[in-house]
């Protein structure tokens, strides 16, 4: 029951964060009114870009997704787990590249559901990543934001790989600052060397970077990251390592050091639940902005990522089937109902991970008009490609070169979620695809 309350109270904050958002959008943008009770996720690098340069099939799939006068006909939402900007920019940047209007109420970045950790909000956080990390924390809640700069200037010994930063000719005094209290991930840095060595050091000296290290003070103060994405897409030919890459690094490196694993107070982003309860809440206010009276049945999640967009879009279709089959054990047993026998095996198998949820003290049930189904689109424009081999369907299959878990250390390896509902060569496909489904006319 007080996982319940928790739940509930983290939903309303999550959706008076998404609402003040949509309040805040300069956006004058309209949109048809045909009914219908669908909603499209996009993924955006893979599925719409490479790097800067858009993908052909993007911009013919949007003129498709817009009427004559430029209106959206489906409520559109674009989920990526980039994280190193804000959002009015990301839109802006979408805008171009699509030649239709994006605003800053469609877009949902990987850090997005950090709005609704307020217990983070007033307490000293360390933020590592790249872009505009301080203004990016600030607009998230966060009110004491430390930088991994600013911990190298008040202690200039700490970062020494590379010889031409090193104090030259005497070592300057340390300058105080405040005990970190938390970290927060929000993406890939430049200099991952820095990140990863003062990282090491607020984890060890538990905030307090004047103090020696100990591995005796565990668990250490929390970490939150968000993308965990290990491979991403850009211009080249092959996959770039993404900000799962350097998870992967500060996880081993920690236990290298201490003998101990590195715990995650949360991980948000694709795949994690938390991210399409985000997404949802702001589809469900595209279609108000639409006119629709009547709920969002489906919602489908396209992108280019196995591990990310298709895991994350299955994760979330076995949390609706879940949150459904509880709900209706509740009316049953209201109406006297007796016990269903497989009902605990079943909550058995779609039980998940604290990890797979991303943090948060979610229980099913929570009386919201949650939608049917997710339906998840593979396209081949990005980190997929058809020649790949799939996933071995047994999960304690050995992992070999051939067939190798992309996944979160923290996330079950369950070769079912990697599989999509429907495979097409590109975004365009992918949407046409839909409209089909959904018995939608193309024009």
């Amino acid at each position: 029951m007080q996982r319940l309350r928790c739940f509930k109270s983290c939903w309303q904050l999550l959706r008076s964060s998404c609402e003040g958002a949509a309040k805040q959008a300069t956006s004058s943008r309209c949109y048809s009114h045909d009914p219908s009770s669908f909603g499209l996720l996009f993924d955006i690098d893979g599925v719409l870009v490479r790097g800067r340069t858009p993908i052909p099939a993007a911009k013919q799939c949007f003129r498709n997704l817009v009427d004559r006068h430029g209106k959206y006909k489906v409520p559109v939402v674009f989920v990526t787990n980039a994280g190193n900007c804000m959002r009015q920019t990301k839109a802006e940047h979408l805008s171009q590249l699509l030649e239709v209007e994006v605003s800053p109420d469609q877009v949902m970045l990987s850090h997005s559901p950090l709005r609704i950790f307020t217990q983070f909000h007033k307490k000293c956080v360390l933020v590592s990543g790249q872009g505009p990390v301080e203004e990016v924390a600030h607009n998230l809640g966060f009110e004491d934001v430390v930088t991994i700069d600013m911990v190298r200037e008040a202690y200039p010994v700490l970062d020494v790989v590379d010889h031409n930063r090193r104090p030259k000719d005497f070592i300057p005094p340390n300058k105080d600052l405040r005990p970190i209290d938390a970290i927060i991930l929000f993406g890939e840095p430049i200099r991952w060397e820095t990140n990863l060595q003062l990282i090491i050091d607020v984890l060890l000296t538990n905030g307090n970077l004047g103090n020696t290290w100990s591995s005796t003070q565990y668990p250490h103060i929390p970490v939150l990251a968000c993308n965990m994405d290990l491979l991403w897409m850009a211009e080249a030919k092959n996959p770039r390592f993404g900000h799962g890459m350097f998870l992967v690094c500060l996880e081993n490196l920690y236990k290298k050091v201490t003998g101990y694993d590195l715990k995650y107070e949360a991980l948000i982003g694709k795949p994690s639940v938390v991210t399409y309860n985000y997404a949802e809440l702001l589809i469900r206010q595209q279609a108000e902005k639409l006119g629709w009276n009547t709920p969002v049945k489906t919602l489908y999640a396209i992108g280019d990522n196995p591990m990310a967009d298709i895991y994350g879009a299955n994760l979330y279709n076995r949390y609706l089937q879940a949150s459904k089959h509880t709900k209706a054990k509740v009316q049953a047993k209201s109406c006297g109902g007796g016990a269903d026998p497989t009902a605990q095996s079943v909550d058995d198998h779609r039980k998940m991970t604290s990890a797979e949820m991303g943090g948060t003290t979610v229980a099913y049930g929570s009386g919201e008009d949650l939608p049917e189904a997710c339906s998840s689109i593979l396209v081949c424009t990005g980190v997929y490609s058809r020649d790949q081999q799939e996933l071995p369907s047994d999960p304690a299959q050995t992992v070999t070169e051939q067939h190798i878990f992309h996944g979160h250390r923290d996330f079950r390896f369950d070769p079912t979620l990697t599989q999509p509902s429907f495979v097409v060569q590109d975004v365009k496909e992918a949407v046409e695809l839909v409209f089909q489904q959904e018995g939608w006319p193309l024009e």
